[in-house]
């Protein structure tokens, strides 16, 4: 069975961590996907060859969140390969962990401009291309519900996001297009592990009920039944996917 058999999808961050086994997940499942990337040009064409090999009609379009000039650049380029659009999933983000006293404004920018409005500008070109019955998915954080220190900045850019869901989810129901959102725990992911010691890893593992660091499959997995058939009745909702840790 192949759900997203004909359809066509777009993955913004989508090279590594989440966003890479969601690209996996979409494909699978029979989408032709087009996925942006920040900088890491050889993740990039690495997944791309990985499974075109399998059969997947795959692009990646080397285009920046944070500027409104390049979003449009990744809807131009996804125009001309997919000739149409049924998913969205907005996943490209950047974190930010300075104490709230000592965030600088240039990094309160770039963050904002990455989760916030990349996140913003990607619903709206969307919004213009999708039609009846489209899907989008955008990738949040749980930082938004439990506090983080450091994460002042990040938590709220993905706030942000979460809001954009529930109005765009209203503003689009009269098209059947769903809008809706994915919220991660602690995802053993290159980032998390590049930021956080891992005796702290372990201690976050102990917490979570069902035993272990989430992987980024099981965000995809979530984020696959949210963009599949099966969610026609769900909008508005942002999905806690974290292994039981509220």
């Amino acid at each position: 069975m192949n759900p997203f058999a004909g359809k066509k999808a777009i993955v913004a961050g989508g090279s590594r961590g989440i966003g890479r086994a969601v690209v996996r997940r979409l494909t699978a499942g029979g989408a032709d996907v087009v996925f942006s990337y920040a900088t890491d040009d050889a993740a990039a064409h690495e997944l791309t060859a990985e499974l075109t090999g399998l059969g997947a009609k795959i692009w990646a379009v080397r285009a920046d969140s944070g500027s409104p000039e390049q979003v449009e650049h990744l809807f131009t380029e996804a125009d001309a390969h997919l000739g149409g659009l049924d998913v969205l999933v907005g996943n490209a983000g950047i974190t930010s962990a300075s104490p709230l006293a000592e965030v600088t404004a240039a990094e309160y920018d770039r963050v904002m401009a990455v989760n916030a409005r990349g996140a913003f500008l990607a619903i709206q070109h969307a919004a213009r291309r999708m039609g009846e019955g489209g899907r989008i998915v955008n990738i949040t954080s749980m930082s938004t519900a439990y506090a983080t220190p450091g994460e002042s900045v990040y938590a709220a850019s993905k706030a942000a996001v979460e809001q954009f869901t529930r109005v765009a989810a209203k503003e689009l129901a009269p098209r059947g297009i769903t809008v809706n959102a994915v919220a991660p725990g602690p995802t053993d992911t290159g980032l998390l592990r590049g930021a956080v010691p891992a005796e702290a890893l372990e201690a976050t593992a102990a917490m979570i009920p069902l035993g272990r660091l989430g992987e980024p499959a099981d965000i995809a997995d979530v984020v696959a039944l949210l963009a599949g058939p099966d969610s026609h009745w769900v909008t508005g909702h942002t999905v806690l996917a974290t292994g039981g840790l509220v």
